[in-house]
């Protein structure tokens, strides 16, 4: 097949997923590339409700973008994670949270007012019974068809990858974790 019998679509559905660190750092590589092109970014987060680095720069590259970045932090924190939990939030907390958020993410992804949708830790949040797979396959059928949508967190459900585009699974070959290491500064969050 020639080069020019290739079309490109007008969205796509991307996912970061795996067991290794990365999936946020792709999302937010996708997001500047993104409004490097002069697209609508919307950034919506499930998990990471504490400051980490990625809130940090969105907040200050906000003001040069403007109406082209849209943030949206919500969730409550790691669930059901040991020792990492958030303490006293319980799972009708957690659960009213996650429902929240994804009700942002749905207006955003059906808009037609953003380019790409991104929805960090979103995976996540489903594996954790926090939102049901059947959110999650909705809400990549119903985008408006001009949107594309980037899904990341750990345990993206296989049967539902025949509705993406691009699925890239971060596979560990080492984790400092594993040798019981806390996590770093700009380079963990």
């Amino acid at each position: 097949m020639a080069f020019e019998d290739y079309k490109q679509k007008k969205s796509v559905v991307v996912v970061y997923t795996g067991d290794n660190k990365g999936k946020t750092s792709a999302s937010i590589g996708l997001m500047c590339r993104a409004l490097g092109r002069g697209q609508k970014v919307a950034y919506i987060q499930f998990i990471k409700h504490w400051e980490v680095g990625e809130h940090t720069f969105i907040h200050k590259i906000q003001p040069l973008f403007k109406e082209e970045l849209y943030f949206f932090r919500g969730g409550k924190g790691f669930y059901n994670a040991g020792e990492l939990s958030e303490k006293g939030i319980d799972e009708a907390s957690h659960k009213k949270a996650a429902q929240e958020t994804l009700a942002v993410a749905q207006e955003c992804s059906r808009s037609g007012d953003y380019d790409i949708v991104i929805c960090d830790e979103i995976n996540n949040a489903v594996h954790d019974g926090l939102l049901k797979k059947s959110d999650l396959s909705k809400l990549i059928k119903k985008r408006h068809p001009d949107t594309s949508l980037c899904l990341t967190g750990r345990n993206f459900p296989e049967d539902l990858v025949k509705l993406t585009d691009i699925a890239t699974e971060m596979n560990k070959l080492k984790h400092h974790f594993d040798d019981k290491f806390l996590a770093n500064k700009g380079i963990d969050y």
